[in-house]
């Protein structure tokens, strides 16, 4: 087996169990190999999780542009308004799921966690940055501003109060 190997079936463990469960030995056994051989691979459990994150990252981002429709959006409203809507549905529980964990990671001083969250970041925010309408006149605080309000209502739709964060994306700029 091979790192590119591995990570998938890595992936798939966190997706059903989340982090929590993130040690060697049930990662190793979800992967169908040792935990020694997930060290030879990623060189320390730290490194393993910020390897695994950046794969989720990207498998994240994946989905969504699959997801996405082609065309750009409208308005930076509508684009969170899409991407909120998108990741409502129940296939992308999972990873949200993991992201409330590497948030609770980076709350508890994480330094992997914080670097791995800091990465799938810059990933989605240069995601929004392709999304946004072309005449934005600044796509980065553009994309700054949708990932607050996308970020702020998926929390609260997590905590059972998606009225409020709807409210924060209908009041977001055009």
């Amino acid at each position: 087996m091979s790192r590119e190997t591995l990570l998938p079936l890595l992936a798939t463990h966190v997706m059903e169990h989340g982090l929590a469960d993130a040690s060697l030995r049930p990662l190793a056994k979800a992967a169908g190999t040792s935990d020694r051989m997930l060290l030879y691979h990623f060189g320390n459990k730290d490194a393993l999780v910020a390897a695994l994150l950046e794969y989720l990252a990207g498998m994240f981002a994946d989905a969504l542009g699959t997801a996405f429709p082609q065309e750009r959006a409208r308005s930076r409203r509508a684009c969170a308004k899409t991407v909120y809507d998108i990741t409502g549905r129940p296939e992308f529980a999972p990873f949200l799921r993991v992201w409330w964990d590497i948030v609770a990671g980076c709350a508890n001083d994480n330094a992997a966690y914080f670097d791995a969250a800091g990465g799938i970041m810059d990933v989605l925010l240069d995601w929004v940055v392709d999304h946004l309408p072309e005449s934005d006149p600044d796509p980065k605080a553009g994309a700054r501003a949708v990932m607050t309000v996308i970020e702020g209502a998926q929390m609260l739709r997590s905590v059972g109060r998606p009225d409020v964060g709807e409210a924060g994306l209908a009041a977001l700029e055009g």
